[in-house]
């Protein structure tokens, strides 16, 4: 015996390597941007637009909803088409608006670069996306385990892009730094080749036991999303996302210079939310896993409320160092350890038949929350030059979504059986 991996083995191994290099990079540059406020919105005569930090944050708001609204799109072209297809092309979509961002400088501009083309980009060559593929080509019994490499890579990305954007930024300028980063994610193309489906699918493959899925009849899209905004779970559990990206978004974008005006160095509010990678990482691939133990329901319950725990201690502290480095560790382990478990629940509740067009809904509701968060961000602080207003607001809807998820149904959605001509 050679000891050499089956033919399967090998297939797996390619796919979620270059899944989770696909969620990397994507991740890594999207949690970047937050390091660009300052240097972009900035005076002219420092190297930046001069349009200030509310032109930014609508821009960031208009990617967030773009990125939401594109997400079904994808979703449903994936199921069609294919994942690997629609990575490729929002790969493509990604890279040319960040290379044409550095020549927008009026907002207008800017937000249809910076906002609109990157925000599509991102809707198909996103770790989502990657997420769904991995849910819909890998055997249920690696599923889990794939979806929590896939989710740990993203936060690898988030830790190792960030310090490296921040010093691209120092040594060779914004323009320079964006331009690597574009020239990095037009390597998604390539990588998502890996992803075309080889061999059996995942549902016949030799390990593979498929989740029930009551999508094995001849039901439609149509029919799967109608069904889908029908039951009082699924809303709830897009109440919850919604408040996820209302997070998310915010902390992405405006924790760097909330901490920079508080006195900390460019330096530190970069490494603070590399902290948010790091232990992502940990978080990320621990729900995965504790989503085969635990009732994915409570996971996500508890999840928010430590968010929401967390963040009053972070407002209560006096600011330093330690304390921003601190708060980006623990909110990094709640970070996307949401998202297997929701991922999960969908699948739990309609089958696997179309996880990436349900999915894509789902994650519609966070980026709208992602577009409320980044958009009150710039426009509170322009009013009242500080943050605190959306801070309190992100604590009360950190302990609303622990309450929404409650009671939700973890069990297979029934639909009703056709009725019979008469």
């Amino acid at each position: 015996m050679t000891g050499r991996p089956s033919p399967l083995s090998i297939t797996l191994w390619v796919l979620v390597v270059a899944g989770c290099l696909i969620g990397l990079i994507s991740f890594g540059t999207r949690a970047s941007f937050g390091l660009f406020v300052n240097p972009v919105a900035g005076p002219i005569n420092q190297g930046g637009f001069g349009f200030g930090r509310e032109a930014f944050a609508i821009a960031m708001a208009i990617q967030n909803l773009a990125w939401g609204i594109g997400q079904p799109i994808a979703g449903a072209l994936a199921d069609r088409f294919g994942p690997w297809r629609v990575i490729a092309g929002g790969g493509l979509l990604f890279s040319a608006g960040l290379a044409l961002s550095i020549f927008s400088t009026d907002p207008t501009s800017y937000s249809l670069t910076a906002g609109l083309m990157v925000g599509l980009g991102m809707s198909g060559a996103g770790h989502n996306t990657v997420l769904a593929a991995f849910g819909q080509l890998m055997p249920e019994n690696r599923r889990a385990w794939a979806m929590g490499l896939g989710t740990a890579s993203a936060s690898l990305g988030q830790f190792l892009v960030v310090p490296l954007g921040q010093a691209f930024i120092e040594a060779y300028g914004w323009t320079t730094a964006i331009i690597i980063m574009a020239c990095a994610i037009a390597t998604t193309p390539i990588l998502a080749l890996a992803l075309r489906p080889r061999g059996p699918s995942a549902a016949q493959a030799p390990s593979a036991t498929a989740m029930p899925s009551l999508t094995s009849t001849a039901q439609s899209a149509k029919q799967a999303i109608h069904q889908a905004f029908g039951y009082r779970s699924f809303w709830l559990l897009l109440l919850g996302f919604f408040v996820c990206g209302f997070h998310l978004a915010f902390i992405t974008v405006h924790l760097p210079s909330y901490l920079t005006d508080l006195g900390l160095s460019a330096s530190t509010a970069g490494w603070a939310i590399a902290m948010v990678g790091l232990f992502n990482i940990i978080g990320g691939y621990s729900a995965s896993i504790a989503c085969g133990r635990y009732s994915r329901k409570l996971l996500l319950s508890w999840i928010y409320f430590l968010r929401g725990l967390a963040t009053i201690v972070f407002l209560l502290l006096p600011i330093s160092p330690i304390v921003a480095l601190g708060y980006g560790a623990v909110m990094g382990l709640l970070w996307l350890s949401t998202v297997p478990p929701t991922v999960q629940l969908v699948g739990v509740m309609f089958g696997n038949k179309y996880l990436s067009t349900l999915f894509g809904f789902v994650f519609l509701s966070h980026q709208i929350g992602g577009f409320v968060g980044v958009l009150l961000g710039g426009f509170l602080y322009s009013a009242t030059g500080q943050y605190d207003i959306v801070w309190w607001m992100s604590v009360a809807l950190a302990f609303f979504a622990a309450a929404v998820h409650l009671p939700i149904q973890e069990t297979l959605f029934r639909r009703p059986p056709p009725q019979q001509p008469a």
